[in-house]
This record gives C-alpha cells, structure tokens and sequence, in this order.
C-alpha cells in the first residue's frame, strides 16, 4: 500500500507543512534518514542519480549531496542538522544551492503508530513567502512524493531495519 504525502502550503506564510505514513516502524524510517547509503537510495524523484559528500546525521552535523537528472543536470543541496534524537526529531537547515540566500529550516518529527507504522510530520519554514513559492513551484511536491515512495518500497525490506547506522 502506497500512503500518500499530505502538504499545507498556506498563502501568505512562508512555511510549508508535510505529513506521511508508512508501513513500518519508526526506527526502520528513522535509520533510512540516519544512514547515507539508505539516504541515496530513496531521497529524490525517480531517475536521478544521488551523490552524497557528506552525510553528518547527528547534531551538529551537516550535509551536502548533488543530484543528477537523467538530462545529466546537476542539482545541489546543503544543510546542517541542529538537533537529531533517535527516533523521534531532526531539525536541519535546507539550501538548495540554486537558489542563495533561501535557506529553510526544517523540523521533522517521527511518530510512532504502533503496530509497526509510523507518521512524519515535518514544517519547513523559508525565509520569504516567495522563497517557499518558488520552491513550491519548482516540482518540491513531485520529488517529494517520489522519493517517499522510494523510502516505502526501501523500508519495506527487511534488512532496512537492521543496524545499519
């Protein structure tokens, strides 16, 4: 079962709310957002390549990863994560290289469903509601959906909830 991305862009604010489920426990969803060989296989919309420079998931650390269109176009995106609690919360800092100076901060908060599933719940928060709008506008949704997607059919693995972190 495919569950799907709900988003809240309302108008006038610069701050976008995300919320997911998914068939399976938090430490399995928490562990593929953790651990950069998992991160590279689902962040992103299908067909692009990622490449990961660093992948620091702890706080205090940061990251900085490249994504690849099948046009061979290069995207890239920075960050550092504040605060990450097993399980439970991260709140990063978002750049997408593309565009300076509008760097989101981003808080995300993994709740345990019980009965194996779990929700994301995420607020990013930009710097202009025209910075959120050209996000917005740039196919966020789409590769946002798309590589929950990928994190589903990865999560759905039984060695991705193993001690890979």
């Amino acid at each position: 079962m495919t569950n799907h991305l709900t988003l809240d862009i309302p108008a006038g604010v610069p701050w976008i709310d995300f919320t997911r489920e998914f068939d399976a426990p938090v430490e399995a969803v928490f562990n593929a957002h953790r651990d950069p060989e998992l991160v590279r296989q689902w962040l992103g919309p299908r067909g692009y390549e990622m490449q990961i420079e660093r992948w620091d998931f702890t706080s205090g650390g940061g990251y900085r990863y490249t994504h690849r269109n099948p046009e061979g176009m290069e995207f890239g995106f920075r960050g550092t994560f504040h605060t990450v609690r097993d399980n439970d919360l991260a709140i990063q800092t978002f750049e997408f290289e593309g565009a300076p100076d509008e760097v989101a901060i981003e808080f995300m908060r993994f709740v345990d469903l019980g009965d194996g599933r779990c929700r994301l719940e995420g607020r990013s928060v930009g710097r202009t509601v025209e910075g959120r709008d050209m996000m917005v506008e740039s196919g966020m949704e789409k590769g946002m959906a798309e590589g929950y997607e990928r994190l589903d059919e990865l999560v759905a693995q039984p060695a991705s909830a193993g001690s890979q972190g």
